[in-house]
């Protein structure tokens, strides 16, 4: 994929169904007696990973133009499947349903794309086995591959290292099967849809500070789920419109719960002109229209408690604050290390190549911006979130930017190039 540099874009936009909420409306109905319908699911190629999966566990799923409808076994439904699990290149339909599956009746094997096994399970595996699980790593490097074998579970609390919605949704869900209530204390609060949704097919979850408590055994009914766009997707439009002179996007029906509106705050903090309009509620996930114009920005440290409700955003955060006056620095991201790609190394490496001045760090990036970037040849490392910041970057660059491997944003946007190339044509 070339891109040339760009002025004025223009024009509404509507994302893609939120990913994580797409995840789970899958997992959570096959989990429901009755039927859950699902409406604008995201039909990118991790959500047909479990999409896949549970279709092999013995659950019927209808996948039309106009809905998922996901015709649930319960709790205790789902069946021995003949074939080995794949989650693709998907992190979180690995590490949630290996919360199912552990407290089922039946032995599963699971594994993923060549990404996914380099990534760490330990950090399920670890609370897992503390709860009873029969859990493994067949090749012994607490990656993917897993073998799932039948064990009672019992409930915990886990302390987490890491504020991982994963990780607690892997432990919550397992928690379902246990002998008693499940609990998970994080360090900050990490996204927080699986509360959010368990709670609305009937469980009973609940949040005191970082602590997350779960009841066992209970009975989830099918329910009519409406997927917001998701802010991840929005975020590179959001960034767009602040740095490519001229530019005013609408972004519409984007979800805006708070353990996920990093971006936005932090473009704010930046100087960002940025709107919120349309506040309204689906299922239980505040959702809003976007409104961005391009603005003068100015350097920011972004630490803490928001770097969980931002952790995706931050390689197009780091796009952003090339464009603006003085120093950003990023914080308390080593998260950012075990995704997709060591998103620290990719960015610091490209951005580098485009003449920015970053320098990579522990834990994150310092980056100096106002200085021009010059197009370049990048490696996506077939990581979608850097294939889309890169058209980001590329649009504002001198020169042209070519970005290898750029097909990879089928994984969460397949229609990412045409959706742009809408507001500049």
């Amino acid at each position: 994929m070339n891109i040339t540099r760009k002025t004025r874009l223009q024009g509404e936009i509507t994302v893609p169904g939120d990913k994580s909420i797409s995840h789970r409306a899958v997992m959570f109905g096959a989990l429901s007696k009755g039927t859950t319908e699902v409406t604008n699911f995201l039909q990118g190629a991790d959500c047909l990973s479990t999409i896949d999966c549970f279709r092999k566990l013995g659950v019927e799923i209808e996948n039309t133009p106009e809905h998922i409808l996901i015709h649930g076994k319960g709790l205790h439904g789902l069946t021995e499947s003949k074939a080995q699990l794949d989650t693709g290149n998907s992190g979180t339909t690995t590490r949630l349903i290996s919360g199912i599956l552990a407290g089922q009746k039946f032995r599963t094997t699971l594994t993923g794309d060549a990404s996914i096994c380099k990534r760490p399970m330990g950090r399920i595996i670890t609370p897992l086995t503390e709860m009873g699980a029969d859990i493994k790593s067949m090749n012994g490097n607490g990656c993917a591959p897993l073998e799932i074998n039948p064990s009672a579970l019992h409930g915990i609390h886990y302390n987490s290292p890491v504020a991982s919605a994963q990780v607690k949704s892997a432990i919550l869900l397992a928690g379902l099967y246990a002998d008693g209530i499940t609990k998970v204390t994080e360090p900050y609060l990490s996204r927080n849809h699986s509360e959010i949704m368990l709670n609305f097919f009937g469980a009973n979850v609940t949040t005191e500070n970082t602590t997350i408590a779960i009841e066992p055994e209970p009975v989830l009914e099918g329910r009519k789920v409406v997927v917001p766009g998701d802010i991840s997707s929005a975020a590179y439009f959001i960034v767009a419109g602040l740095i490519t002179p001229d530019s005013e996007i609408l972004i519409k029906n984007v979800g805006i719960n708070p353990t996920r509106d990093g971006i936005i705050k932090v473009c704010k903090a930046m100087g960002g002109n940025i709107e919120i309009l349309n506040e309204n509620d689906t299922n239980g996930e505040p959702t809003a229209d976007i409104l961005v114009k391009y603005s003068k920005l100015h350097g920011t440290t972004i630490e803490g408690s928001i770097i969980p409700t931002l952790i995706d955003e931050l390689p197009i955060i780091a796009v952003l604050a090339c464009f603006a006056e003085g120093t950003t620095v990023i914080k308390d991201a080593a998260e950012l290390k075990v995704k997709e790609s060591n998103r620290i190394d990719v960015m610091v490496n490209n951005l580098s190549l485009m003449k920015a001045d970053i320098t990579g760090t522990e834990d994150g990036m310092i980056i100096h911006g106002g200085k021009t970037l010059e197009g370049a040849v990048v490696e996506s490392n077939l990581d979608h979130r850097i294939a889309m910041s890169f058209a980001i970057a590329g649009m504002n660059a001198e020169g042209t930017t070519t970005i290898l491997n750029s097909d990879c944003v089928n994984i969460s946007y397949p229609t990412f190039y045409q959706d742009l190339e809408k507001l500049y044509s």
